[in-house]
């Protein structure tokens, strides 16, 4: 779904917006092809600033630090913020195979496979159309941080450094398993010719492995209420106008796609030796903490863990963001060793 053009407030420089056509046909990491791909970007701030190439989870996009409601990442993107956008220009990319206007599957259309590894190829081409090299760093959250390991394992001479947030070298078993029941949902809705209807149940049950069960039980524990001949959990509610607000922004067939790209993930990190900052939460169900203190152990370079607490589990890179502060200044800003 195509993003409209926003300025940016408190930035100098009016935004660099563009569409990159790829090598045609691309090939992706997984032996598959895509004719005529392309990537969408958007590079914000002053001209010479500090490069920081900002990416999300599966439903980021390249408006990074736009105003909130538009920008993904508002409460960590802008002036004052954690990536002060006075100090550095942000980079943001639409995924291939994701929301915006890079390639994407159409209603019902066959896409192959994508792995982080092809989103990395196609930041690294942006990186080198706009002569951008070396970016000061590669900050990515969730899907975002495999794409930053992706990035600076294949081009280490592109990227100073990385900050990953919640993202580990493969998924474990669990969130696999918690990712492909919400495809099958979204398969079978499509075959039944519905499948906005599937990709709200998918989000719904999403929600509950992003959030801890300490933020739902304090904020939902309430007794029920009776509708007629059911009664409503407070939960329920919120999860599925979680899953109506999502169908709004997202297609099913893209759900598909990056969400699978998630479980195909494997990076060896002994070959990681760009310097890392990993953040770890340590309520983030998707992400267990054992995950990212085995895969910090396991970098090939110089990394420092930084391990916080927050009862919004996963979702706390988007919800966090006067606690990511200090962490991220100094992430972007210190040596690493």
């Amino acid at each position: 779904m195509s993003q409209p053009i926003i300025n940016d407030p408190g930035l100098d420089d009016a935004p660099v917006d563009g569409v990159l056509a790829l090598a045609n046909p691309w090939r992706l990491h997984h032996g598959d092809s895509l004719p005529s791909a392309r990537v969408a970007y958007r590079l914000a701030g002053r001209e010479g600033a500090p490069v920081v190439a900002a990416v999300g989870g599966i439903s980021g996009h390249r408006f990074v630090a736009a105003p909130k409601g538009v920008g993904w990442w508002s409460a960590a993107v802008g002036p004052g913020l954690a990536v002060d956008t006075t100090r550095y220009r942000v980079l943001g990319i639409d995924y291939i195979g994701g929301r915006g206007d890079s390639t994407t599957p159409g209603a019902g259309e066959r896409f192959p496979p994508i792995s982080a590894y092809d989103q990395a190829e196609a930041l690294a081409a942006v990186v080198r159309h706009l002569g951008l090299a070396p970016l000061h760093a590669a900050l990515g959250a969730s899907y975002g941080g495999m794409v930053a390991m992706a990035l600076a394992e294949r081009h280490p001479d592109l990227v100073g450094r990385i900050v990953v947030i919640s993202a580990p070298d493969r998924s474990q078993a669990l969130a696999t398993a918690w990712r492909s029941v919400q495809r099958q949902i979204v398969r079978e809705a499509l075959a039944r010719g519905d499948g906005a209807a599937g990709l709200k149940l998918a989000r719904a049950l999403a929600m509950t492995t992003y959030r801890s069960a300490a933020e739902l039980a304090l904020r939902f524990g309430g007794p029920p209420q009776r509708d007629g001949g059911r009664f409503r959990f407070a939960v329920e509610e919120y999860l599925f106008a979680r899953g109506d607000a999502y169908v709004q922004a997202y297609r099913p067939e893209s759900f598909i796609v990056l969400s699978e790209s998630i479980d195909l993930f494997q990076i060896e990190p002994a070959r990681i030796r760009t310097p890392a900052v990993l953040v770890a939460v340590t309520e983030d169900q998707l992400v267990p903490l054992a995950d990212m203190r085995t895969l910090a152990a396991r970098l090939g370079g110089p990394h420092r863990l930084i391990e916080m607490k927050s009862i919004h589990g996963h979702d706390a890179f988007l919800t966090e963001g006067a606690a990511l502060k200090p962490l991220i200044e100094k992430a972007l800003t210190e040596s690493i060793t």
